[in-house]
């Protein structure tokens, strides 16, 4: 293929399908009406030969050959608008601006304030908005939408228009009243045994967790006596009780002098899990956006 020959101009259109599942909304998001749009995207599928999008209920929905153009194409496209993009123009000392990011509480607590310690540092005038994540789906979908610029946090579902990078990993303990916990390990017999607090931000049990299916494994099924919907009263409601928590470490740390708890092992070989940054491809061609996503992942390299 005679790369002269292709207007470049199409795989904007074709990223922007992607992203928008809908002809009309892609359109006004690259500045062309629907009927342009419309012929636009019927260039598309003479250009790689194949409908690319098919209409539904739900909108304009990806052929195969479209999921497999997409990746590359962006990646493509994000590689020209660094190229592009004027960087040397970008001074963090001296920017303001406004970045929103959402997170869960596990991002909020561990990654948030060395975030805020480095913007006040390296970028005073950049303002951050902390929005929580309490759908993850619907997180993802503001994401895309570009109503938040990142989102950090464990656990967030997968989509095929965002680029996800994986911050550090963390691995589950234990914790348990200090007084009760001084001098024992806990047993698999006493994790079974004893009542658990369960955080829940969607204030409930919902589907089974990591823990429930490790034990699940193990023929063991664990009672959850509290469930709590905000995770930094989980020590505290642990704390002079009974009661045991499975929490993420450094979390469980953070909050283990002050509310009384001791962190101990768990008894059983659980799965470390990854906190991962979530960003659109288009944040690459904005400096202080691309900027910003270099600082989250150089912070965090002291974990």
């Amino acid at each position: 293929m005679n790369l002269a020959s292709i207007d470049l101009n199409l795989l904007v259109a074709f990223e922007a399908l992607m992203e928008e599942r809908h002809v009309t909304r892609a359109g006004e998001r690259i500045g062309l009406a629907q009927p342009s749009m419309s012929s636009v995207l019927t260039r598309l599928r003479a250009l790689f030969g194949d409908e690319l999008f098919v209409r539904s209920a739900s909108g304009m929905q990806p052929t195969a050959k479209a999921l497999a153009l997409a990746q590359p194409i962006s990646d493509a496209l994000a590689q020209i608008r660094g190229v592009l993009a004027p960087t040397s123009a970008f001074n963090p000392a001296t920017v303001s601006r406004r970045l929103s990011i959402a997170a869960t509480d596990y991002g909020d607590l561990v990654v948030v304030p060395l975030l805020v310690e480095a913007l006040r540092r390296e970028a005073p005038g950049i303002d951050l908005l902390v929005r929580p994540i309490i759908d993850p789906t619907a997180s993802v979908v503001s994401l895309e939408r570009g109503d938040v610029d990142v989102l950090i946090g464990g656990h967030l579902p997968a989509s095929q228009r965002i680029t996800r990078y994986t911050l550090f990993s963390e691995k589950f303990v234990c914790i348990r009243d200090a007084r009760r916990a001084k001098g024992k390990q806990l047993t698999k017999d006493d994790y079974a045994r004893l009542p658990h607090v369960l955080f829940s931000s969607a204030g409930g049990d919902g589907l089974p967790g990591a823990i429930d299916t490790m034990l699940s494994r193990h023929g063991r099924k664990r009672r959850t006596a509290i469930t709590l919907a905000h995770v930094v009263a989980v020590p505290f409601a642990v704390a002079g009780t009974d009661l045991i928590a499975t929490m993420a470490e450094r979390i469980a740390r953070r909050f283990a002098t002050a509310a009384g708890v001791s962190v101990i092992p768990v008894p059983y070989d659980v799965e470390a899990f990854n906190i991962d940054l979530l960003h659109t491809r288009r944040a690459m061609a904005d400096p202080a956006l691309r900027w910003f996503i270099e600082l989250v992942s150089r912070i965090c390299k002291e974990f």
